[in-house]
C-alpha cells in the first residue's frame, strides 16, 4: 500500500468515528472579541420541565457587549435569568440582558446568571448535547453546543468570580 493510499484510508476511518469520541475538550467559540467557553447544562432530575445552561463569556475587546437573547429548540421558552436573595430565599428572576464588559469575563453559573429553558420538550440526558443560539447586542448571533453533564454537576473552572450582573 502506498503512503497516499494509507493516508486516504486513515482519513476515511476517522470520518467513521463519532464526533463525540473525538471532542474530549470543552467547546470554545470565538466571534470578534467574544469567546464563549464550556457551555453546559445539568441533566434533568426526574420529570423536570425546566433546565438551565451555563458558560463563561470573555470580552477581549475595548467595547462592552450584552447578551440580549437566547434561543433553542429544546424548550417552549428560553429566557435569561439570575438569582436574587429575597430574605432567606434565593429566587430566580428574568433579566432583559446580561452585561459582558470590555476586557472582562462574565460567568453564567449555578446560583447566578444563566440561560433558562422553560417547558422542556424532553428531559436533558447526561452525555447529550444541543445547539443554542446566543444573541449579543454587538456581536450578533452566535451558535454554541451545550453539553449535558450529570444532575449534580457544578461546572468546571467556573469558581472564579462572576462578571457584571444582568439588567
Amino acid at each position: 500500500m502506498t503512503l497516499r493510499n494509507a493516508l486516504v484510508a486513515l482519513l476515511g476511518a476517522l470520518f467513521l468515528i463519532p464526533s463525540s469520541t473525538i471532542a474530549t475538550h470543552a467547546e470554545e467559540v470565538t466571534v470578534g472579541p467574544l469567546t464563549i467557553a464550556d457551555p453546559w447544562a445539568r441533566a434533568s432530575a426526574g420529570r423536570a420541565r425546566a433546565g438551565a445552561a451555563f458558560m463563561s463569556i470573555t470580552n477581549d475587546g475595548a467595547e462592552a457587549d450584552r447578551l440580549v437573547a437566547a434561543d433553542a429548540d429544546v424548550s417552549e421558552v428560553v429566557e435569561l435569568h439570575t438569582h436574587i436573595k429575597d430574605g432567606d430565599v434565593m429566587r430566580m428572576r428574568k433579566v432583559e440582558a446580561i452585561d459582558v464588559p470590555a476586557d472582562e469575563t462574565t460567568v453564567l453559573q449555578p446560583g447566578g446568571l444563566h440561560v433558562m429553558f422553560i417547558g422542556l420538550h424532553e428531559s436533558l440526558k447526561e452525555g447529550e448535547a444541543f445547539p443554542v443560539t446566543l444573541t449579543f447586542e454587538h456581536a450578533g448571533d452566535v451558535e454554541v453546543t451545550v453539553t449535558v453533564k450529570s444532575v449534580g454537576a457544578m461546572g468546571g473552572g467556573m469558581g472564579h468570580g462572576q462578571g457584571s450582573g444582568g439588567q
